[in-house]
C-alpha cells in the first residue's frame, strides 16, 4: 500500500492506537465498587437487580439515561490529518 512518507505499518499502528484509546476510555467509564441503594442524583431507590447487574452503579435508570444523553458519543481523533493541511 502506498503510504507516502510514512514507513511500512505506520497506518495500522495509528488505527490500533485509536482503537486502544477508545477501549481505554470505555473501560474508564465503567462503574466499580459497591452500589449505593439510592441514586446519588435524585435519591430514588436503585432496584436490587440493577445493582447486581452493574456493580458500582450510582444512578437510577432515569438519571443514567439523562447522563448518557448529555455526554453523547465521542468523535474519533484523526491522527493523520488531511493531505490538504500538510500542503499548506
Amino acid at each position: 500500500m502506498a503510504t507516502g512518507w510514512a514507513r511500512e505499518g505506520a497506518v495500522q499502528e495509528q488505527i490500533d492506537a485509536t482503537v486502544k484509546d477508545a477501549v481505554d476510555r470505555a473501560k474508564s467509564l465503567l462503574p466499580a465498587g459497591e452500589s449505593p441503594a439510592h441514586c446519588v442524583e435524585c435519591g430514588e431507590a436503585i432496584p436490587q437487580a440493577r445493582r447486581e447487574a452493574l456493580p458500582g452503579v450510582r444512578l437510577c435508570l432515569a438519571c443514567q439515561d439523562a447522563a448518557d444523553k448529555e455526554n453523547g458519543p465521542v468523535a474519533g481523533y484523526n491522527r493523520r490529518g488531511s493531505k490538504d493541511s500538510q500542503l499548506r
